[in-house]
C-alpha cells in the first residue's frame, strides 16, 4: 500500500517569516486520520526567511531530525552546543529528559528544511545534539543512512528509535530498490524531483506513506533527490 499525499493538500500555515506545511497533525492543523504513521510524528517543510526563525523553546522525549534543503540553520541550544547546518547535511537532536534549543536562518536566504520528529523507543536519558555533512555525491543511485538508531548504521548520527532517516540521490531514468521489510512503515518524500515507487508516481515535495510493501523500487522520471523515514509500525 503507497498512499499519495499531494503537496498541495498539506495542511500548514504561513506566517510571513515561516512557511509551514505539515504532512501530520501540527500546532494549528490537526486532522485525526494524520496523527503520526507509525513511530512517525512529524514532517514539517519549512521555508523560513532570511535573518529569521524560531526563538528558544523546550522539547522532550523526541528525536528530532534535521535536513537541510537549501541554505543552512544555525544551532543554539542549552547545553551549550552551536552549529551550522548546511544544504544536503543533517541535524539531530535527542530531547531526552528535556532541552531548549533555537534554530535561525542567519543566511541571506530563505532556508528550506525537512523537520522530522521520530518518537523514541528509549525515555529519559541525557539529551544530546550532532549535525554531520552528506555530500550529496555520495548518495547516487541508492540510499546512504543519514540517522539512525541501529548500531550496524556506524556512519550514521544516532537516535534513540527503531527507525532510520535515508538519503539518495537519482539521475532521471535511475532506479533503486530498497528492503524495507513487510511488518515496517516508510514514509518517503521528494525534496526534489518526480519519482515512481511500485508503480505510484510521486511529485516533488509530495509525501508517500508506505505499508506492508518488503521492497520498495524506485524510478526517477526526473533528477531526484530523496528523503524515506523506515520506522516501527
Amino acid at each position: 500500500m503507497i498512499d499519495r499525499r499531494p503537496f498541495e493538500r498539506l495542511g500548514g500555515a504561513n506566517h510571513g517569516w515561516l512557511d509551514a506545511k505539515h504532512h501530520f497533525s501540527f500546532s494549528n492543523y490537526y486532522d485525526p486520520k494524520r496523527m503520526h504513521w507509525g513511530a512517525l510524528r512529524v514532517w514539517n517543510d519549512d521555508a523560513i526567511a532570511a535573518g529569521t526563525g524560531f526563538p528558544p523553546h523546550p522539547h522532550a522525549e523526541m528525536e528530532i531530525i534535521t535536513y537541510v534543503r537549501e541554505g543552512a540553520i544555525t544551532h543554539q541550544d542549552s547545553m551549550g552546543n552551536k552549529g551550522r547546518t548546511l544544504a544536503g547535511d543533517v541535524q539531530v537532536m535527542s530531547a531526552g529528559t528535556g532541552v531548549r534549543h533555537a534554530e535561525y536562518n542567519l543566511e541571506d536566504e530563505t532556508t528550506r528544511l525537512f523537520q522530522i520528529w521520530i518518537e523514541p523507543n528509549q525515555h529519559g536519558g541525557a539529551p544530546s545534539w550532532g549535525a554531520k555533512p552528506f555530500p550529496r555525491g555520495e548518495r547516487a543511485g541508492k540510499f546512504v543512512a543519514l540517522a539512525s538508531g541501529f548500531s550496524e548504521d556506524a556512519d550514521a548520527l544516532p537516535i534513540r528509535t527503531d527507525a532510520r532517516v535515508l538519503g539518495a540521490t537519482l539521475k532521471a531514468g535511475d532506479e533503486t530498490d530498497y528492503e524495507i521489510g513487510a511488518h515496517r512503515l516508510g514514509y518517503l518524500v521528494p525534496a526534489k524531483g518526480s519519482i515512481e515507487i511500485n508503480g505510484v508516481v510521486i511529485g516533488e515535495r509530495d509525501g508517500a506513506a508506505i505499508a506492508d510493501e518488503a521492497v520498495l523500487r524506485i524510478k526517477a522520471l526526473e533528477d531526484a533527490e530523496l528523503v524515506l523515514v523506515d520506522a516501527a509500525a
